[in-house]
């Protein structure tokens, strides 16, 4: 139970200088003109909000654990296969696509590869009737040039280490 409000109005996250800001929306502006292109080329525009959510994980808390490698391609290869999986074999109703979510979310957790973003691809899928493993090959292609773009994008100076360090 909260404390008090500052509970709820204390912001957790770390000062950081004007550049990092700066540097981070440019990286954000990059990634999402190279998935957009791809969702755009391949049919699948409704794809760009959950990889513009990953773009904030990682170019505004490179650190998190939930923006790591691991768990952007993980965490979006699971909800993706899960939701192919789903959409193949069941009906095009609400309930399958919140069971694509809950599926998605135990996979992810019992894996150690949660990524919220990922989260929305049993949405997408069967909220625009894409073609499940067209959206599959996608939503993998798409999660791998957001890491690729991090990596380079974070050895720009100033340096941030992603992805981070093994403890």
């Amino acid at each position: 139970m909260p404390r008090s409000l500052k509970d709820f109005i204390h912001r957790h996250e770390p000062l950081n200088q004007g550049h990092h800001h700066l540097k981070s929306g440019l990286g954000a502006v990059v990634a999402m003109l190279v998935v957009g292109a791809l969702a755009s080329l391949t049919g699948m525009p409704l794809m760009i909000a959950p990889f513009g959510a990953t773009a904030v994980l990682i170019f505004g808390q490179p650190r998190s654990a939930l923006a790591q490698p691991a768990n952007v391609i993980g965490g979006y290869a699971l909800a993706a296969s899960i939701a192919a999986v789903l959409a193949s074999t069941l009906p095009d109703q609400v309930w399958v696509a919140a069971l694509g979510v809950g599926f998605s979310i135990m996979a992810m957790s019992a894996l150690r590869v949660t990524h919220p973003p990922a989260g929305a691809v049993p949405l997408v899928i069967f909220g625009s009737h894409l073609d499940p493993l067209e959206t599959l090959f996608v939503v993998l292609a798409g999660s791998v040039l957001l890491v690729m773009i991090a990596v380079i994008h974070h050895f720009i100076p100033p340096k941030i280490e992603y992805p981070a360090a093994i403890p």
